[in-house]
């Protein structure tokens, strides 16, 4: 439950901007690409010493996440939801996760 709606609510609406193949396939792709690059930013952060150009790995993935969420987006002709809502950001996640474990 998030903001008193269900997430069945939540992701029924994520996916009304969401429904051209090419688009599931780059939120399919970038979304991880994004989430993995946020613990490798906290991990390159300490280590930045030894390693100065390490944070340029997590700002690429980053990168690639979002410009491929946007470019899902360009092609289905929809802004994205999270522009409306920024919990949308956190229903992507959970749309990725229900689309991996075979629920969608």
């Amino acid at each position: 439950m998030l903001a008193g709606r269900s997430w069945d609510e939540w992701i029924s609406r994520y996916e009304v901007s969401h429904r051209h193949p090419v688009n599931r396939l780059c939120h399919t792709l970038g979304i991880p690409l994004i989430v993995l690059s946020l613990p490798l930013y906290l991990a390159a952060w300490p280590l930045h010493g030894m390693w100065p150009g390490l944070w340029l790995v997590p700002t690429a993935l980053f990168l690639a996440g979002w410009i491929l969420q946007f470019a899902g987006h360009l092609v289905e002709g929809k802004r994205p939801e999270f522009f409306h809502d920024w919990r949308f950001l956190l229903v992507g996640l959970r749309w990725w996760t229900a689309k991996v474990r075979g629920r969608l």
